[in-house]
Formats: C-alpha cells, structure tokens, sequence
C-alpha cells in the first residue's frame, strides 16, 4: 500500500467543507490505503467510532501491535468536512479513529473486543454526555474479512448478556477517512487526558 499525498476538498451537498488539504502526515485515506509512510507492508488498518474520539485515540494508541492512530471523520457525505460542518449534524460523519497495526501482534479481533470494551456500544448516537450522530458507535470495515469477525465479536458479546440493551454498534464498509485537524490529533498528549 502505497502513502496518499493531500487532496483538495470540494463541496459535495450544500455543505463547503475545507477547500485546502491539510497538512502534515498524509491528509486523507481512502479503503485500505496508509497513511503514514515508513510502515511495514504487513500493516493493515482498522476503522471505528466511538464517541469523542479523543479518548478513543488515547486508548487505541497504548496497545502493543499498533503503530499509528489518527483522528476522523468518516461514514458521511461532505468531502473534506471540518470539525464545525461535523457537529452540525447535516454531513452524516461519525468522528473515527484510523489505526494503522501489525497483525502479527494484535489482531483486528482483539481491537473489536477493545473497541466494545472502551464505549457503550448500546447508545443511539451518544457517549455519556457527548450527543449527535456524530458520536455514534460504529466499525467501518477494509474487508469482508473484518466485516464478520466485527459482526461475530458483536454477536457474541450481545448473547453474553454483558450489555442489558441491545448493541446499536454500526457496521459498515469503511469510506473515505477524512483526517481531523491537527489540533485534534493526539489531543490527550498535548492537553493531558486520560
């Protein structure tokens, strides 16, 4: 997988998004490409939403086998939205987290297990006090492969009965990863945080 360079936004929906490309890293991913360079080529890449991400990033960040996680938005319609057009809830975006991981070490398994351990996947559109679509539980996935093992670690958790409701956890395929401004990159190290 080859490193995507900047893309200018273009306004998709009445909404105008950011007209320049943001800088640093790479600015946007499309299905399964990288985003920073210098990875091993047995790298791959998981996608997930789970309210604030911020702390989503913090938790993913410290576990052995993941090399790079960056903040999002994803799973909408406006191109290169900003996080102003995400919390006006008209872009359809969820604010994900892209994690870039070694397989060998950590299996996209043990990141769904993660992922439902770190959030209430049984909130409609909402964390805690966080509300809006854009704080939806969700898992975009790169593969069929990803899609049924998220479905089957969501399936058995919910025949656990560990959660009283229903696990509302969307599961999709994975669109293009709009990378966040970089004020919202690693967020919890520069502001300190869980």
């Amino acid at each position: 997988m080859q490193p995507l360079g900047p893309e200018a936004g273009t306004p998709v929906g009445g909404r105008t998004g950011r007209m320049q490309a943001l800088q640093g890293g790479a600015a946007n991913s499309t299905l399964g490409a990288r985003i920073w360079p210098g990875g091993s080529e047995e790298m791959e890449q998981a996608m997930f939403g789970a309210g604030c991400f911020w702390g989503v990033e913090a938790a993913f960040r410290r576990l052995p086998g993941v090399d790079d996680v960056a903040v999002g938005y994803s799973g909408g319609k406006t191109e290169n939205p900003t996080y102003q057009d995400v919390c006006s809830h008209s872009t359809g975006h969820a604010e994900v987290v892209l994690v870039d991981f070694d397989p060998a070490v950590i299996s996209f398994e043990r990141l769904c297990e993660i992922f439902f351990q770190i959030h209430d996947p049984t909130q409609m559109n909402r964390q805690g006090p966080d509300v809006g679509d854009q704080y939806r539980s969700a898992i975009f996935t790169f593969s069929d492969a990803q899609a049924e093992t998220a479905r089957a670690v969501r399936d058995r958790l919910q025949a656990s009965e560990r959660f009283r409701d229903e696990i509302v956890t969307q599961i999709a395929p994975a669109q293009t990863f709009w990378r966040a401004e970089e004020y919202h990159q690693r967020y919890f190290e520069k502001h300190g945080g869980h």
